[in-house]
């Protein structure tokens, strides 16, 4: 059997992170998975080691990912889930043929099959977007507030009020834009 990630990598969260394979959402689209084994790579990232992965199912894992993203979106928003977002996420949970194990250090990894299939490391992400849509980890969902940007994130700040999904692009992207628009205001 593979084995996958223990929990999440960074204190992540493996949904949010896979739907930050489409960035810059409300600007020039960055597609970071364009090819079936961008798609391997990014899963092996995370633990989810896959053999290998077709056109097919590259297109159900951006199916996935964009599902996931319009209803943490819409959760962000306190909207209700869209029903074709949440058919897609259950659907690609129950496909899913991965197995949630606990390690003797107390956290938990995926193990696949051993022929790991693209099906199962999509059922693990959606499971893990079933978690969080469903309030079952600590935390809350929230939008990027670059305007290019407004990836869904989740917010597990003690505070509950970071703004960006990410502080070194996106945050100091905006935090530079800042910077120079009050250096054009007021020029010593």
């Amino acid at each position: 059997m593979r084995t996958g990630f223990p929990d999440f990598r960074l204190g992540s969260v493996l949904a949010t992170s896979f739907t930050g394979t489409l960035s810059e959402r409300q600007g020039e689209a960055v597609e970071r998975i364009p090819v079936p084994q961008r798609l391997v790579d990014w899963l092996g990232e995370y633990g989810l080691v896959v053999d290998s992965c077709t056109s097919a199912q590259l297109a159900l894992a951006r199916k996935l990912r964009e599902s996931i993203h319009a209803a943490a979106t819409a959760a962000a928003l306190q909207d209700p889930l869209p029903a074709s977002a949440v058919q897609v996420i259950n659907a690609r949970s129950a496909q899913g043929r991965a197995a949630a194990a606990l390690t003797p250090a107390g956290t938990r990894e995926w193990r696949l099959g051993p022929a790991s299939r693209v099906e199962d490391a999509l059922g693990v992400i959606a499971a893990d977007a079933i978690g969080i849509l469903a309030g079952e980890r600590d935390g809350k969902l929230a939008l990027c507030a670059s305007p290019t940007c407004r990836a869904a994130f989740f917010d597990t700040s003690q505070s509950r009020t970071r703004k960006w999904c990410d502080m070194n692009t996106c945050g100091n992207r905006q935090k530079k834009a800042r910077f120079h628009a009050n250096q054009r205001k007021n020029p010593n």
